[in-house]
Order: structure tokens, then sequence, then C-alpha cells
């Protein structure tokens, strides 16, 4: 029976996102007859996480639907036998990587990857604690319906599932990668009191992502689209498309691999947005089928952002992710031109590939890096009030935020050196069970 891994990564207690996840894994075993190990990653406190464990008891029972509800120490424990039987020369560091001290969206999700190919699953589902399913007529909109409908199939045969296709005739014979949506409802990064404080600040902070080489026309296209999900506009009706998926048109909080994930790994980077979207870029540059559909999720934020804490961490994530755009956007420039080359000779993306042109562009000079927050300054300055005292928290971390960005690609270099090592070692390591298993 053909076993797929649905996952939860959560550092909050979300009783509701379980619930409604757990009713799609049902779905998804009673719909296409498959056995779903819903895998939830829990870096919770103990308190919340006694929360989330009694949303986990409060699951209904199915004899094809199996809950993992692991903890730190648990996912900790697993971790380490994994880097053990991997044979790694710095086995700290791999833990660091996989098991950082700090929120890591990249790492989470490598977790999951890790841990369902010890599961034997052959597909990874990825959903995120603070969204949430559009219902129509009373019924959920859940994303796995067109996920399990192509993802891993010859894309010859996904082409009769799907609305319309949109494939060159030299991808059909490839296998589909990925199947993603996107999100309804608000940005998916908390800037939006920015537009609407300055809408020019806005977009000279948003175009920094952006390569400094485009012109202003391309980046203001750029600012245009991003963050900003499908919009407001709600499902009403399946439709799917069989292509080389645009990564600006799908998210992470709604998102299906098959094979790419047990091949190359996510960048590992702490207090970093963004981190989890690399292998969405490698799918469409290397260009392997995906689907993209349109059960977008319901994006919103939670209350802790908008606290003193929470707003200054949430905006130094985002600060992060535009330093580390100096190096994703030639690694992405680089991927698109090496297009075939991305693939080793059994037509999977190769993690040496990706490994040297993340190494080759650790060797970048930071000059760049230092113009984004002479610019960042000044803007949120412009702002005032608790952007000021934002810019003031990003002066005095200047160095410090311009070496990590620079350490972080390395890292990323390192660890996807050893990931076919870490997924082959997975293999054969068992998974702690959680308190909770039936």
């Amino acid at each position: 029976m053909r076993r797929v891994c649905l996952t939860l990564p959560t550092n909050r207690p979300c009783a509701a996102t379980i619930a409604a996840i757990g009713e799609e894994a049902v779905y998804a075993a009673e719909h296409f007859g498959v056995e779903v190990r819903l895998l939830i990653l829990d870096s919770c406190d103990a308190a919340a996480y006694a929360e989330n464990a009694e949303a986990v008891r409060g699951l209904p029972r199915t004899a094809r639907t199996v809950v993992h509800h692991l903890d730190e120490a648990r996912q900790r424990s697993f971790l380490q036998r994994v880097i053990g039987h991997a044979g790694a020369v710095k086995p700290d560091l791999f833990l660091d990587l996989m098991l950082p001290d700090r929120l890591s969206y990249g790492a989470c999700t490598n977790r999951a990857f890790l841990i369902a190919v010890a599961l034997g699953c052959e597909s990874v589902h990825r959903r995120d604690s603070d969204s949430r399913y559009q219902t129509v007529n009373g019924e959920t909109v859940f994303p796995i319906h067109h996920e399990l409908l192509s993802l891993g199939k010859p894309a010859t045969e996904a082409a009769h599932g799907v609305s319309q296709t949109a494939l060159a005739a030299e991808h059909m014979g490839k296998r589909v990668a990925m199947v993603g949506s996107s999100f309804v409802g608000e940005l998916s990064v908390d800037i939006g009191e920015i537009q609407a404080l300055d809408p020019d600040v806005y977009h000279e902070v948003v175009g920094l992502w952006a390569p400094q080489h485009w012109s202003e026309a391309q980046k203001r296209e750029l600012v245009d689209e991003s963050f900003r999900g499908a919009g407001t506009t709600a499902f009403t009706g399946d439709h799917s498309t069989l292509t080389l998926v645009d990564p600006m048109r799908v998210d992470m909080c709604n998102i299906a691999f098959h094979g790419v994930h047990e091949h190359v790994p996510l960048p590992p980077a702490t207090d970093t947005i963004g981190s989890d979207y690399f292998l969405i870029h490698l799918v469409h540059d290397a260009a392997l089928p995906g689907v993209l559909h349109n059960r977008d999720i319901v994006n919103y934020y939670t209350g802790e952002r908008r606290t003193g804490p929470g707003f200054m961490a949430y905006q130094l994530r985002f600060v992060k992710f535009l330093l580390s755009m100096r190096y994703f956007n030639v690694i992405y420039d680089e991927m698109a031109q090496a297009a075939a080359a991305l693939l080793d000779g059994s037509g999977q993306v190769s993690a040496g590939a990706v490994a040297r042109l993340a190494r080759r562009s650790a060797r970048l000079d930071a000059a760049e890096n230092v113009r984004r927050l002479d610019r960042l300054d000044a803007a949120y300055r412009k702002l005032g009030g608790r952007y000021a005292t934002f810019a003031d928290l990003v002066a005095a971390r200047r160095d410090r935020l311009l070496d990590e960005a620079r350490r972080d690609i390395e890292d990323f270099a390192l660890l996807a050196e050893a990931w076919p090592a870490l997924v082959r070692a997975a293999g054969t390591t068992p998974v702690p069970p959680s308190p909770e298993r039936r």
C-alpha cells in the first residue's frame, strides 16, 4: 500500500490545526486508499506540548492513519542515531544544523524529510500551524486531493487527472516531483503595516530582495507580486495545471514533494523567513514536472507577532531573508542556466551540483549586503516609532548579520554534501514512538 507523510511542524499550541490536519489524513486514506503517517514535529514548551498532545488524542482512529507526535527530545534521539549511522565527521555540528536552538523553517522541514524516509513514505505533504483550510458548502477543501492525484506519477499519466497541461513534450516522460498551491488571506510576510504607513517605503524594502541589476520595472513587478499568494479569491471549484510550476505561485504551507526531498535538503538557516523555499526553485529550474492547483490554504497571523518582542523577532527574520538573497539570487540564476545539469544520471536532482553552487556563492562580495542594510536603515528610520527602534537593533548587530548570511550558505553546502548519506541512514533508523501512539 502506498504510504505518505502528512507533516505539521509547530512551535505553538495549535489544537484546531491538529484536528483539521487529522481530518485531511482521514480524507486521504478514505479517498485514495493510502496509508497516511501524520507527523507532528513539536518544538513547544511542556505546557503547549501537553495541549497539542490532548488534541492528538482526540483525533479519529482509522486503520490507515497513524499519528507520530514527536517532541524535540524524540526528534533529537532520532537525529543522533541517523547522524551516527551516516558516519558524519562532526556529529554535533550536523545535529545543530538539523535541530538548532533557534527557529529554522528549513531545518524543521528537513527533519520531516528524514523521518518520512524512516517511516517508509514515498512523499511528504507539508502544512503550517498558522493556516487553515477553506470550506465550501460545509465541505473542507483539502489540498492533498490534488497532491495524491498526481504526485510521483509519470507526467503522461498525471495529465489525465488535471484540468490542463502546459508542459513541453520533452518533459512528459518525467515523474511529477511537486504539487502545490498558495494561500489566501493576510500577506505571507507580516509587513502589511509598512505598506499602510508608507507605500514608497514598502516598495523600497520589499524591492531589496530582487537582484540589484534588475530594472525598476522588474522590481516593481516583483514587489506587486510578493507575499500576496492568491490574494483573496475564495475557492469555488477545482482547477489544476500540469506544468513547470512558477515558484511565485506556491507556498510552503501548501506543498508536497516526491523524490526531490530525498536528494537535496533545504537551507538550515536560523531566524530567516523563506529559508524553506529552495526546493520549489530547484524543481522548476531542473525542469521537473509539477502540478499547480487552486485549493489555497487560508493564512493568518498569530497574536505573538504583534507583541513587542514578537515584532522585533519577526522583522529580524525578514531582514535576514533579504540578506540571504545576495547569495540565493545568484544560485537561482545559475540553477536556471544549469537546467538539466542539476540532474544526476538517474534523472534526480544532484546534491553535489547544488552544494557546488552554494559554495561558490558563499565567496561573493558582501558589499551588496552592506548597501542593503544601509537602505533598510534609512527606510525603517523614515517610518519612525518601533521601526526606528528596530533599526537601532539591526545597526548594533550589523557585522554579525552579514557574517551569519554568509555562514548560512556555507552550512547549506555542507548539509547538501552530507544529505545522501543522511537519507540512507534514515532509511534504517527506527522512529521513536510518541506517547499518543495508537
